[in-house]
């Protein structure tokens, strides 16, 4: 059962840059069963958001008094590693030229998402929002990481000197149907589930995996996490980061002998301590969420997987087709 009020909804006129993507189709797919007034996605072929013209041309067209920014350069710990200056230049310069041509053209309220990369490597476990200046991010996505955390320093700055209404909510890892199972660009639970599932039909005894599975991270459902941003949207008025998250923290090891189990694969998951862990340990404080806009978590990881799981298995011919 959905919180969001259909009577908030029904005039405003929103645009979602990133629409098209994986929390993207999720997020317009709430915002038309809640009847909202328009919604405009701009799409990469019409509209490149790192250019100033672009982004100008975009409001003109569309008009929004809201704007969730969900458009950004993602990748997996090779993708950073490789385009550092890319994730940085790229991600910095949407967000920023977006939120002050938005603040120009009289946008009631923009909606800009962070990163949970944006924390610093060795937070103290729950990551609290007040930590999130407390050191420097993981070194491999922290171009990514800094540059989205500047919206952060922007919304802050714009409510002080302009009473700009600008969010920042910062979602945790997220996985569900609609993933990007692409080995080289995904991120762990859709790997994981495309490793198991490949091995189990070739009749592989082994699956290998990076690291020694003692990374802890904290998963949320993608649908979950549409119903929270869109919570944020409509109620949350303030520059204060607020974490979304499930709360629910678990290792790797855990989670890979989860998917295995739920693919049905027999054979033995194989740690290779030569590849890196990643951050140590990942999850989120989630009460601010909760106390300021009344969002939590709904979906249990093991039922979001098995989701995920039927999903891939219906569509991976078709998802795998467009990866290549």
């Amino acid at each position: 059962m959905s919180m969001i009020m259909e009577k908030f909804w029904g005039n405003q006129r929103v645009c979602v840059t990133g629409g098209a993507g994986f929390l993207g189709k999720y997020i317009v797919n709430k915002l038309q069963e809640v009847g909202t007034c328009e919604i405009f996605v701009p799409l990469i072929e019409d509209y490149d958001l790192v250019k100033l013209e672009d982004i100008q041309r975009m409001l003109s067209d569309a008009r929004p008094n809201m704007i969730i920014h969900l458009a950004a350069l993602v990748g997996g710990i090779g993708a950073n590693k490789d385009r550092p200056a890319e994730f940085f230049y790229v991600n910095l310069m949407m967000g920023i030229q977006l939120m002050h041509e938005a603040w120009k053209s009289g946008v009631d309220k923009f909606v800009a998402i962070g990163t949970i990369c944006a924390y610093p490597k060795f937070t103290p476990v729950p990551f609290k929002e007040e930590y999130l200046w407390d050191g420097y991010p993981e070194e491999t996505n922290a171009p990514y990481g800094l540059a989205k955390k500047m919206l952060l320093v922007q919304a802050q700055a714009y409510r002080q000197q302009y009473g700009f209404n600008s969010i920042f909510p910062l979602p945790v890892n997220l996985y569900g149907p609609g993933d990007n199972f692409d080995l080289e660009t995904s991120h762990v639970i859709p790997a994981l589930i495309r490793k198991c599932i490949e091995a189990s039909e070739r009749g592989e005894k082994q699956v290998v995996l990076w690291g020694d599975g003692t990374p802890t991270r904290e998963f949320l459902y993608v649908d979950d996490a549409a119903e929270g941003l869109l919570l944020a949207a409509e109620r949350y008025n303030s520059s204060e980061p607020v974490n979304l998250g499930s709360g629910y923290e678990i290792s790797i090891k855990e989670l890979a002998e989860t998917i295995a189990e739920l693919t049905g694969f027999k054979g033995e998951l194989f740690w290779d301590t030569s590849k890196p862990n990643g951050q140590p340990r990942r999850a989120l404080d989630t009460r601010r969420a909760e106390k300021e806009f009344g969002f939590r978590a709904k979906t249990p990881l093991k039922e979001g997987l098995i989701k995920t799981i039927d999903w891939y298995r219906k569509n991976r011919n078709k998802s795998e087709s467009q990866t290549h």
